[in-house]
C-alpha cells in the first residue's frame, strides 16, 4: 500500500530531512543522530533510493521499494538515478531498525537486563497498526517503571492481529481488537482479561494491567502525549541537539 500511494502522487520534490536520523525509530523511543544531511529529487521513488543506501541498506531489502520499482517499471537498484552533491559512500551509515528482544523473542533485551521475571510481552510482528504500537510503548515504559523486583505471576500481553497464546501462562491480556477477536474462543487461556477498542481504550488497558498485578501508575496513560519527555532526557545537555530544530514559530 505504500508503494502504491507514490503512483498516485504528480511528480513532486521529494525532501528527506536527515539533519537528524533515527536508529530503530521513527517513534521517540529510537534513538536520533546528528546526521546534517538533506536528500532532495523531484523523483519520489529515486530519493528513496538513495535514502535507504544512505542509511544502511540496499533498495532491494526495502519490502515497499521492490514493489515500487516493478510498479514504475524500474530498477530497484541506482543505475537510473544521478546523484550529485555528496558521495552516498561518504555519508551511509547502517541505521538498525528493530529493537533488540530476547533470542524468543519473549521479552524486550532492556526488561531482561532489568531481571525482569513472570512477564512475556512478545515482539511485535508486522500486523501490528500504527496506534497500537504507539500504545506499545507507553505500556512498556509503565510496566519498567511498575517494577519492583518481585516476579509477576506469569502474565503474557499479545498485541497485533495474529499471535496466539502460550499454553500454562496464567494471565493473558488481549491488547485491542484485534487479538481479542483473534483469541476470544482459544482454550489455552487460562484468565482472559481483554482490552477492547481500536485502538485500545486507555483506561482499559490501565485497568487491565491493574488486574493482572502489574501496578502501574496512571500517570503515564493520562499524559501519553507527554510520554516523549522519558526519553528526550538522553539528548538534554549535548550540542548537537539544538531545541530550534524541535520548535514551531
Amino acid at each position: 500500500m505504500i508503494a502504491r500511494h507514490a503512483k498516485k502522487l504528480p511528480p513532486s520534490f521529494t525532501l528527506l530531512d536527515g539533519i537528524y536520523t533515527a536508529e530503530r525509530g521513527p517513534y521517540f523511543e529510537g534513538r536520533l543522530r546528528r546526521s546534517n544531511l538533506l536528500i532532495a529529487s523531484s523523483d519520489i521513488f529515486s530519493v528513496d533510493k538513495v535514502g535507504a543506501k544512505v542509511l544502511g541498506y540496499d533498495p532491494s531489502e526495502v519490502p515497499h521499494l521492490v514493489h515500487a520499482a516493478k510498479d514504475f517499471a524500474r530498477p530497484i537498484d541506482l543505475s537510473d538515478v544521478e546523484v550529485a552533491g555528496e558521495k552516498i559512500e561518504a555519508v551511509a551509515a547502517h541505521h538498525e531498525y528493530a529493537f533488540p528482544y530476547t533470542e524468543d523473542g519473549t521479552l524486550p533485551k532492556t526488561l531482561e537486563k532489568m531481571g525482569i521475571k513472570g512477564l512475556s510481552y512478545r515482539k511485535y510482528d508486522h500486523t501490528i497498526c500504527t496506534y497500537c504500537s504507539q500504545l506499545n510503548t507507553v505500556v512498556l515504559v509503565a510496566i519498567v517503571n511498575a517494577w519492583k523486583g518481585e516476579p509477576w505471576n506469569e502474565i503474557e500481553i499479545l498485541t497485533g492481529k495474529m499471535m496466539k497464546p502460550t499454553p500454562g501462562k496464567k494471565k493473558t491480556i488481549l491488547l485491542g481488537k484485534c487479538m481479542y477477536q483473534a483469541n476470544k474462543n482459544n482454550a489455552d487461556i487460562q484468565e482472559m482479561i481483554v482490552v477492547k477498542g481500536c485502538p485500545p481504550d486507555l483506561n482499559g488497558t490501565l485497568e487491565a494491567l491493574h488486574q493482572a498485578g502489574i501496578d502501574v501508575s496512571p500517570t503515564f496513560f493520562e499524559n501519553m502525549d507527554m510520554a516523549a519527555g522519558f526519553f528526550m532526557k538522553r539528548y538534554e545537555g549535548k550540542a548537537e541537539f539544538e531545541e530550534s530544530f524541535y520548535q514551531i514559530v
